[in-house]
């Protein structure tokens, strides 16, 4: 029975100090001053004694009837030591504080943040979602403090899969990511019109894409390093067009100038330049417009992700309100349930 270890010893100690106070003051008629100064120490040494034993008896009696658990944690998405470590009892649903403000609400599997939970980072931004060893891990949503906000896939902490970032400048990506960066196919829209669908690789434009300009114009081709790069076809707003080879965005080698009335400049340009005019029957300009021209038409053709990144955040926001609850969950059992929070 809980408790019932305290009772017994309890009262052999208050007999004996009865007995001993008994003793004691027949013994000071007995004895001389002195005698009676130095019994009476010893009588203060024994109750002090017996005082700190009852109460040892009975701080040992409450913690057997109350669980402490001990959390021990930096962040949880920054550094590996101690991240979302809990020593002790393991619970499903916890609150977890840090040192640096931010907190985790959620679920808990071996003393790291498992399953669905919500993270707050202090007054930058919260994730909700899924997590696995204490990384963002499945489907969830980051929002932040000044309104860019990201629905979709993660892999061990980092944005990958299919999703879609909107920046709090009206800017957005929709499409695939590779650990934290746009990279695959995916569409690219700008607060001032313009707009970029095609390939990405490590963050930026390359491969095969067509880019609609903010003032009309439009370009379907190659680039490499998110800059016009390779073969492509350029139709300006005005009804000109040039099919051709381009360099880091400039006309540069063999191609076609075609203006509104039909007129036509063939030859080597350089820098933007028609630096040498051939005829446009020449076996090498042909080539150029033609390269041009089939890369154009592999724009066209390109696979969307639209179906993919539907999915996605679709499932980010099942995840989310999943963590929701789950965040729910943990506030209650911390009402419920006391507990120590250790911050390093």
């Amino acid at each position: 029975m809980e408790g019932g270890c305290s009772s017994g010893p309890l009262s052999v100690f208050l007999a004996f100090f009865l007995l001993l106070s008994f003793i004691l003051f027949h013994f000071n008629y007995a004895f001389s001053t002195v005698n009676s100064l130095l019994l009476s120490s010893a009588y203060l040494v024994v109750i002090s004694l017996l005082l700190g034993g009852s109460r040892f008896l009975k701080l040992r009696a409450a913690r057997k009837d109350v669980s402490v658990r001990w959390f021990v944690g930096e962040d949880v998405v920054g550094k590996d030591s101690n991240r979302g470590l809990m020593i002790g009892k393991a619970a499903s649903e916890r609150v977890v504080f840090f040192s640096n403000g931010d907190t985790y609400e959620g679920e808990l599997y071996k003393g790291r943040c498992n399953g669905s939970g919500v993270y707050c980072f202090n007054v930058r931004g919260r994730y909700e979602g899924d997590w696995v060893d204490g990384k963002y891990d499945g489907h969830g949503i980051e929002s932040w403090a000044r309104g860019s906000r990201y629905r979709g896939q993660y892999l061990q902490g980092a944005r990958h899969g299919f999703g879609v970032y909107r920046f709090y400048d009206g800017d957005s990506y929709s499409g695939e990511w590779v650990s934290g960066q746009s990279h695959g196919r995916g569409m690219q829209t700008c607060s001032d019109g313009s707009c970029y669908a095609g390939e990405f690789k490590c963050g930026v434009k390359h491969g095969l894409g067509r880019y609609r300009f903010r003032n009309g114009d439009t370009y379907s081709g190659e680039y490499f390093g998110d800059k016009i790069h390779g073969f492509g076809v350029y139709s300006f707003a005005n009804g000109h067009c040039y099919q051709g080879s381009w360099h880091e965005g400039r006309r540069q080698g063999m191609g076609t100038y075609t203006f509104r009335n039909g007129d036509s400049r063939s030859g080597e340009w350089d820098c933007g330049i028609l630096k040498n005019n051939f005829l446009a029957t020449d076996p090498a300009v042909e080539r150029a417009v033609e390269a041009a021209k089939k890369a154009a038409e592999s724009c066209v053709l390109l696979p969307q992700a639209e179906e993919q990144v539907k999915h996605a955040v679709s499932a980010a926001n099942k995840a989310a309100m999943a963590a929701r609850v789950a965040a729910v969950r943990a506030a209650q059992n911390e009402k419920e349930d006391e507990f120590c929070d250790i911050y390093v």
